[in-house]
């Protein structure tokens, strides 16, 4: 975006101002920076309208968001993300690559596959290279869940069964990580400074109820009485 993004974005401008009947700058005129309620132009300066736009506000804005993204993604959560990306079906499978999609069950998922599975996994993707891509069910998905379910209905997640197996945590990624997000800022709201002795168990309790409140709502105190009183019940049985 910020190396190839800035003529497109350029062209709706101008675009979007025709339409409207809206002044479009002079790119190539020289900068007016504004200095408190007065306008004038610094002695000397060469600042275009268009390098103002250009480096000031949209290179500016696109190294802010991404150190935004850096602050919030350690080393580790980046790389896992990077590798996952030679999954996805995405541009015609362009970012396919064997050794990244090795490297990922290597290095994050060790517990999902045997030593003998990890080089099996190999063959299995210069197979699935040669098929899947060039198969016509299989043109122009986008997604790793369309792929994920394309695998189903054709049975080829048989064919590929550690591939798939691949696929399926690689999907949970967006929801794992937004419920652990969920977790620790609910962490903060109920273990305050006159909590600080809650017990671990009586924590994890009050975090469920708290981060699916929406499912703890359909929930009564009658219902909630009623089922201890039939496990009481049950006991004594």
């Amino acid at each position: 975006m910020r190396d190839d993004g800035w003529e497109p974005l350029l062209a709706t401008a101008k675009s979007f101002c025709e339409e409207n009947d809206t002044d479009i700058p002079n790119m190539n005129a020289h900068y007016t920076r504004v200095r408190g309620r007065s306008r004038r132009q610094d002695e000397g300066s060469s600042t275009t309208m268009e390098h103002h736009f250009r480096v000031d506000i949209f290179t500016a804005a696109i190294n802010f968001q991404l150190q935004e993204l850096k602050n919030s993604f350690n080393e580790q959560a980046v790389e896992l993300l990077i590798l996952s990306v030679a999954l996805s079906p995405k541009d015609a499978y362009k970012s396919f690559k064997i050794d990244d999609i090795c490297k990922l069950a290597e290095k994050f998922y060790p517990r999902d596959f045997t030593e003998q599975e990890k080089i099996c996994l190999k063959f299995q993707l210069q197979h699935y290279k040669l098929d899947v891509p060039k198969h016509q069910d299989f043109q122009n998905m986008s997604t790793l869940s369309e792929l994920c379910r394309g695998l189903a209905i054709s049975e080829k997640s048989k064919i590929y069964l550690l591939i798939d197996r691949l696929i399926c945590p690689v999907l949970t990624l967006a929801v794992s990580t937004a419920t652990t997000e969920r977790a620790f800022s609910a962490m903060k709201l109920i273990k305050t400074r006159l909590r600080t002795r809650m017990e671990d168990e009586f924590l994890a309790d009050h975090l469920v109820v708290y981060i699916e409140k929406e499912i703890a709502k359909n929930f009564t105190s009658e219902m909630i009485m009623d089922e201890f009183y039939s496990i009481s019940n049950r006991r004594r049985a």
